[in-house]
């Protein structure tokens, strides 16, 4: 199972790239697997400042549906416009093209609650 050493990680399998006070988020190698085949993601917060551990979007697989949840407090100012057209970049790149939303973090003492690699690999 791939877990960058690069990124920050969630109890709910998101993981969070940390640019400047910017972010990129996304959903880890481990929770695509779990969810099978990507169809559809519906991410309607663009705009929208959220709360840590609030739902940002949901995510459609052939067995289910998931809430996604914010890593850190921010303002989403961009959702992946690629997932749009094919869902499914999130099972083939998850870590890269498969990218959600780039939020501005609004609190950046909430970076220090996430996990690293290895205590997100203990996780698992």
């Amino acid at each position: 199972m791939n877990v960058p050493a690069d990124l920050l990680y969630t109890k709910d399998h998101e993981w969070i790239r940390i640019d400047g006070d910017f972010a990129f988020v996304g959903i880890t190698d481990f929770a695509q697997g779990e969810l099978g085949d990507i169809v559809f993601l519906e991410i309607e917060t663009k705009g929208e400042t959220l709360k840590k551990e609030e739902v940002f979007g949901t995510i459609e697989a052939v067995k289910t549906v998931s809430d996604m949840f914010m890593p850190v407090g921010g303002e989403i100012v961009e959702v992946n416009p690629a997932l749009e057209e094919s869902p499914d970049l999130v099972n083939k790149d998850p870590y890269g093209k498969g990218w959600m939303i780039r939020i501005n973090i609004t609190d950046p003492s909430e970076i220090k609650s996430l996990l690293s690699a290895e205590k997100y690999q203990e996780l698992l």
